[in-house]
């Protein structure tokens, strides 16, 4: 043991380095292998994970002696902290959302929960491994005396050995992926080639460039975009103008997935209620989640402006002094309608209090709009079934007709509700956040009963339009073994896929019901209503379709660039035959792959650059 610490003791300031270099290299593979769970396709996806992260590591570690001659101890210790803490970050982000932190939303973190009990539903006692190396190494550097002199050969060798491992490392990134970079937001492709530590590198470059393509933008950029989207035709049919001049009720059932419909637990209906609408009503049952990292705000930004959200943060935070055409301001020019939201949460949430100024909104009913108590809050705000009844006294006062957008919180994850609340008894799965997702899902379809019931009761019903639509997945990929245990299926890419799709129910009083089975995202809901309420979509700069028309070849296309076409499902760049999950050759997938990155290119050109100030007066 004694003749161990003295080799220790005479080690070189630059193979203590290495040495603490390895360490936090051997957490970044662990962590991507075990913690992230990346999808290995090849042998070289493997190579990739192991190797990616080791150059950078270097690099980012020899600061700790570039500018002495020995290793600063305090700088060296500082940098695997930070490392460990990015890494840990980086889990906890990730075992939720299935997704990696950006720095746009590491600026807009109370809005993802912040520290919250959200946070601690995510940690594991497995976590503490994670951390016992900084004991380890915080006592070798500050109570042990160790040699940590660094010569100027040693210094270059160990610069030009990371440097040469970074160039390695992105050329075998292109090799396997030439569309590497121009798809930075398929972001799980980024962290498995290049490593987690470069696609934050990456990730930060993407950060300085957004605010100067709005500086170079000019009005040839808006007529390349202008162009395709009047490719999008609306075809008419005998719906077209069924709800003219009808009042719109938009409620945005929040992290309701497409599943709980005409789900039973424990022989009881999780959602009574919306099962009963939906025979009254047409109810699109394949219709997908296409938020990204802004969840709410996002699904709120792609029906209301026809774009696809931003694949890093929320355009509601990065981009509300943009210029946009959105539903409101067309609801305006047509027919003069009166827009107004109702969200019993704080009104700088997401930043909404800026955006939904800039998307035409007239009035925003907030939380201090609401008489919020203890009593009546859980969770995020306050709970759905007061929510509403207060609700109802605000939307008498709208001048008519008016469109009126409902934001519930009750469904919220960790899924918390109080046992006066309780419905319906918890699932009986291994996963207790499943178990409670069913409670309050149960809870969010007693709240819109009442919303209707008093609606009828006071004259509003019968002249209104609804609109209610899941806004994002509640089970995250981290929960779905439950999810798959709950509906008694296995887990493959084909079920994965049909757990993002959420529920879409446009009901019209007077009309018969209808189920339609066309394949669409939320970007399509804004054409279909605009065609009930006989508006004419032709020039509207919308990637959205028409749910009545639209043609099933057409993918429906998420933030991550993964799809889903008539025939094929694209995730995780490998092609799965849509019927049976079976990985095919990316030819099959490659014609709607282009698609993909044409309409999300065009997309973020029209947000980042504003496009839209040169094209609408």
């Amino acid at each position: 043991m004694m003749s161990r610490y003295k080799r220790l003791a005479t080690t070189s300031g630059t193979q203590f380095t290495l040495l603490v270099t390895g360490i936090l290299w051997l957490k970044t593979v662990v962590t991507c292998f075990v913690g992230f769970n990346l999808s290995m396709h090849s042998f070289f996806d493997i190579i990739l994970t192991l190797t990616s992260s080791i150059g950078s590591l270097l690099l980012i570690m020899g600061f700790s002696f570039y500018f002495g001659k020995t290793v600063n101890r305090f700088i060296l210790f500082g940098l695997l902290v930070i490392g460990t803490g990015i890494l840990y970050g980086d889990l906890l982000y990730y075992r939720f959302y299935t997704d990696f932190v950006t720095i746009p939303i590491l600026f807009q973190f109370d809005n993802v929960g912040g520290l919250s009990a959200s946070t601690v539903e995510l940690m594991s006692p497995w976590d503490i491994f994670m951390f016992i190396d900084l004991f380890i190494v915080g006592w070798l550097l500050f109570k042990t005396k160790l040699n940590l002199t660094v010569s100027k050969q040693r210094k270059r060798r160990y610069i030009l050995v990371g440097s040469t491992l970074v160039v390695m490392t992105i050329c075998l990134g292109l090799i396997k992926s030439v569309h590497l970079f121009s798809e930075s937001y398929d972001r799980e492709q980024m962290v498995k080639t290049l490593g987690p530590l470069n696609y934050h590198v990456y990730d930060i470059a993407l950060g300085v460039k957004a605010p100067l393509q709005r500086v170079v933008a000019n009005e040839t950029d808006a007529v390349t975009s202008q162009k395709y989207l009047q490719q999008i035709d609306s075809k008419p049919t005998d719906l077209f103008g069924i709800a003219e001049g009808k009042n719109v009720v938009f409620i945005t059932l929040e992290s309701t997935q497409g599943f709980v419909i005409n789900q039973k637990v424990n022989g009881e209906e999780v959602t009574p209620f919306l099962n009963d609408l939906i025979k009254d009503s047409f109810y699109f049952n394949q219709i997908y989640d296409q938020t990204a990292q802004g969840k709410t705000s996002d699904a709120e930004f792609i029906v209301d402006t026809g774009l696809y959200p931003l694949a890093s943060g929320s355009a509601f935070v990065r981009r509300p002094e943009n210029t946009y055409l959105s539903l409101q301001h067309i609801l305006k020019q047509n027919n003069d309608y009166y827009a107004a939201t109702f969200h019993g949460n704080d009104r700088t949430f997401w930043n909404r209090d800026q955006m939904y100024e800039a998307l035409g909104y007239d009035t925003y009913f907030s939380k201090k709009d609401y008489n919020v108590t203890e009593e009546n809050s859980i969770n995020y705000g306050i709970k759905d079934i007061p929510f509403f009844n207060q609700s109802v006294d605000h939307l008498e006062e709208l001048s008519e007709p008016y469109y009126a957008k409902f934001l519930t919180l009750t469904n919220h994850f960790p899924f918390l509700l109080e046992e006066e609340d309780t419905l319906i008894d918890e699932a009986d799965t291994e996963v207790g956040v499943v178990n409670r997702y069913v409670t309050t899902v149960r809870y969010l379809d007693k709240s819109i009963e009442t919303f209707f019931e008093k609606l009828k009761e006071k004259g509003m019903y019968e002249d209104t339009v609804f609109i209610l639509v899941g806004d994002h997945y509640g089970i995250s990929k981290k929960y779905e073994q439950g999810l798959s245990e709950l509906l008694e299926e296995q887990p493959n890419i084909v079920n994965h896929m049909n757990y993002q799709q959420v529920p879409l129910i446009i009901h019209v009083p007077g009309q018969e019901g209808q189920t339609i089975e066309t394949q669409g995202g939320q970007i399509d809901i804004r054409p279909t209503l605009l065609h009930l309420l006989g508006i004419e979509t032709d020039g509207l700069y919308s990637f959205g379709r028409n749910l009545f028309t639209r043609d099933n070849d057409h993918p429906v296309i998420f933030r991550d660039g993964s799809f889903i076409s008539e025939d094929y499902i694209y995730k995780d760049n490998v092609c799965y035959g849509k019927e049976n999950g079976q990985e095919v050759d990316n030819q099959y997938c490659e014609p709607d792959s282009e698609i993909v990155r044409q309409e999300l290119e065009l997309s973020d050109n029209i947000i980042f650059g504003d496009l839209l100030r040169f094209l609408v007066e």
